[in-house]
């Protein structure tokens, strides 16, 4: 039987998650030939009141971006919420209130769900009539063509690109067989991930209190028939994450609400837990960027604390100045041109170091509990809150 001939194209694009589906849409709209590679997830009709477990924070930047493709206005605002403010409580007397009208802008941040995410691109993908493979990445090689790599899938299709761009997620199985390097530092911190009923309303907005026993954050969803609706994520040291995830549904429910209610003073009262509790360990990736023909975006290029919710904000901004960088280059460059690659890590250095900065920084900061150290940042907290500029400054770099 003879093998099929390479499938020959300029772009790869590996991983069909929200940063996969992303890059390929806005790479096809701004004219470049583009392949996309991974599994294609089916999406169930959405159930009124019912939330994915997981939900982000986009950014101001992040929601541009999305309408820029196309896909922001086909979600559905029903299921979203609007952050109008955040009050970001120390681990002593600290407090901090950022309210969008600061900065002269209509919202800080809109929470939406991951699945309806995925779902609005995943259609729009297919309106648009890309090229989809549906099968999983298997093996990578350099062709014996100078200008193109090769991939094969699990299925023995074999695909040769310009460029391969590694979107699948922070274990990325492309990342790993191109040879790229990762430094991985755990954080010794697991995320706790749940929806919980309040029995205050939220306003619109976001809370988050630092303590010793880690970053609490509360995160405001639509109301329901049962009253408003928080998302919680809760970066607790691993030690305390295991001990609330070892007991039995009933009695987690229980402890949760308790701790809650001690940690949050009451601020959005009675906390309620709605469904199972959701895990993530926490460390801080750090990759090149960039190989011979290969870019990496989003987890497979970088991973951060959860702290300032800008992991998928960076991720998206890393789709848009990929794409940037490609439909711009000169005609005589490929896709995978090396100069092409540089262009796009250095576009990226800066907001991508300058996250990590502040993230692990305020990681690092809260995690010492020292007298003088808790006084001093405390301190500093109820500073900022008296300089209004100084607000509008940190509005403004979250917004980009």
């Amino acid at each position: 039987m003879r093998a099929e001939p390479p499938l020959k194209t300029s772009i790869v694009v590996c991983g069909t998650g929200i940063v996969g589906l992303a890059t390929a849409l806005a790479l096809a709209r701004r004219g470049q030939q583009v392949t996309l590679l991974g599994p294609r997830k089916t999406f169930a009709p959405a159930t009124p009141e019912v939330f994915h477990p997981r939900v982000y924070a986009i950014s101001p930047a992040s929601q541009r971006f999305l309408a820029s493709i196309g896909v922001w206005n086909m979600l559905d605002a029903q299921r979203s919420t609007a952050v109008q403010a955040m009050e970001i409580h120390g681990d002593g007397a600290g407090l901090v209130n950022l309210n969008a009208w600061q900065a002269a802008i209509p919202e800080l941040a809109w929470i939406v769900e991951s699945g309806e995410i995925e779902r609005v691109l995943t259609q729009a993908v297919q309106i648009f009539g890309l090229n989809w493979i549906e099968e999983k990445f298997a093996t990578y090689s350099k062709a014996g063509d100078a200008d193109y790599s090769c991939v094969t899938t699990d299925r023995g299709t074999v695909l040769q690109a310009e460029l391969f761009i590694a979107a699948d997620g922070a274990q990325s199985p492309l990342r790993a067989a191109a040879g790229l390097p990762v430094d991985i530092k755990p954080y010794g911190v697991t995320a706790i991930v749940a929806h919980l009923n309040c029995a205050r309303p939220h306003q619109g907005t976001a809370f988050q209190w630092f303590n010793e026993q880690g970053v609490l954050a509360l995160l405001p969803m639509p109301s329901t028939q049962a009253g408003s609706q928080v998302s919680v994520v809760w970066s607790l040291k691993e030690s305390l994450a295991q001990e609330l995830l070892a007991l039995p549904s009933s009695e987690q429910a229980k402890q949760l609400s308790a701790r809650l209610a001690t940690l949050t003073a009451g601020r959005v009262g009675e906390l309620t837990l709605l469904g199972a509790l959701q895990a993530f360990p926490l460390s801080l990736n750090q990759s090149p960027m960039i190989g011979e023909r290969i870019a990496l975006a989003g987890d497979a290029a970088h991973r951060l604390h959860p702290l300032a919710g800008q992991g998928l904000n960076l991720g998206l901004g890393d789709v848009e100045a990929l794409v940037e960088v490609l439909a711009e280059r000169e005609a005589f460059r490929s896709a995978g041109d090396a100069m092409v690659l540089r262009r796009y890590r250095r576009a990226r250095a800066e907001p991508v170091l300058a996250m990590r900065v502040v993230t692990d920084g305020l990681h690092r900061l809260f995690e010492v509990q020292s007298a003088p150290v808790a006084w001093l940042r405390n301190i500093g907290m109820s500073a900022v809150e008296k300089m209004p500029l100084f607000k509008r400054y940190l509005i403004a770099g979250a917004s980009r």
